[in-house]
Order: structure tokens, then C-alpha cells, then sequence
């Protein structure tokens, strides 16, 4: 019973730190990356789905992606979307391909950018201090049917805490990294 209310929140916690990586992939750092368009959305027959599935993504160089849709009428399409998203990119197609330069983050830019991957940070923290707090509201639960005795429920208490303390530990090291990269020059 305790062991499965533990796994439970420490699956949980997983999925809030995979969601801050996925949430970090957007913010765009001053290096062209694939994964800066994963959200993006494109009409295709009617249906939207993701970039990847029409067209392949690559890095250029430094600075810029090259999209290359697999049927030439997407163009147009994959290019609106660009412009559509918030990412704050400006395509320019050259015949099949379509070229997207990544702008120089000014000091301004990046601070703004390192504002946002705070509050990321912190959303992600305060997910995994609700799970703790989820699991805590179960052992008390337990304890007050009788079903556990104080000893276990303080023992899974200390066990979640263990697991709280791991994850936000995980999580301040994926902001100090990506506070690094937009930080670089």
C-alpha cells in the first residue's frame, strides 16, 4: 500500500519534469535547434498535425533550420504556420526549401526569455510539491481508517519527502542549465 502510493507520486513527479523539458524546448535559445518547432501545427488535408509528419527538419548551421516538405503544395502551408506560432520566427523559402534564420537574442530578449523559464521552473515546482502533498493527504487517509500504523505513514511521509527534495533538485539543475544556454553568446 505504501510502496504503490510512493511509485504513484514518483511517476507523477516524472511526468512534471519531462513536462518542464518539453516546456524548455520552446523557449529558444540564440542556436538552431529542431525541436524549437515540435509545436507547431500544420494543416494537412484538412486535419492539423505536427511539422515532423510533413516535412523533414534539419540544422543548416549555427543559426538557421532548413525545412524540407515532402509534398511541394505544403509549402506555403508549413511557412503560415511558422509565421502563425509564437515563436517569433520569420521563414523565408527558397523553391522547396524553406529556410528559417534564427534571430540574435538582444540582453533584453534573454532576460525575458530567462523570466519564462523561471516561471516554468516553478510551475514544475510547485506540481511536484502538489503531488507531495497528494501523497502525504493519502497516508493520512490510511492512518485514519486504521489501515496503517504512525509509524508507517511518518516512514512514507519521509519517503515522499526524499522523492520532493530529489525532483526539485533535478528540476533547479534543468533551469541552471537552460539559463546557461540562453545566457551564451
Amino acid at each position: 500500500m505504501l510502496n504503490e502510493i510512493a511509485q504513484d507520486a514518483e511517476e507523477r513527479m516524472q511526468k512534471s519534469t519531462g513536462a518542464l523539458v518539453e516546456n524548455f524546448k520552446k523557449i529558444r535559445t540564440g542556436r538552431a535547434h529542431p525541436s524549437i518547432l515540435d509545436s507547431i501545427q500544420v494543416s494537412y488535408y484538412g486535419s492539423d498535425v505536427p511539422l515532423q509528419q510533413v516535412a523533414n527538419v534539419t540544422v543548416e548551421d549555427a543559426r538557421t533550420l532548413a525545412i524540407i516538405p515532402w509534398e511541394k503544395p505544403m509549402v506555403p502551408v508549413i511557412e503560415k504556420a511558422i509565421m502563425k506560432s509564437d515563436l517569433g520566427l520569420n521563414p523565408a523559402t527558397s523553391g522547396e526549401k524553406i529556410r528559417v534564420p534564427m534571430p540574435a537574442l538582444t540582453e533584453e530578449t534573454r532576460k525575458g526569455y530567462i523570466r519564462q523559464a523561471r516561471a516554468e521552473a516553478e510551475n514544475a515546482r510547485i506540481a511536484v510539491r502538489n503531488i507531495r502533498r497528494d501523497a502525504n493527504g493519502d497516508f493520512k487517509d490510511l492512518l485514519k481508517e486504521k489501515e496503517i500504523t504512525e509509524d508507517e505513514a511518518r516512514r512514507g511521509e519521509d519517503n515522499i519527502q526524499k522523492l520532493t527534495d530529489k525532483y526539485v533538485a533535478e528540476i533547479d539543475k534543468l533551469l541552471e542549465q537552460k539559463e546557461a544556454d540562453l545566457m551564451e553568446i
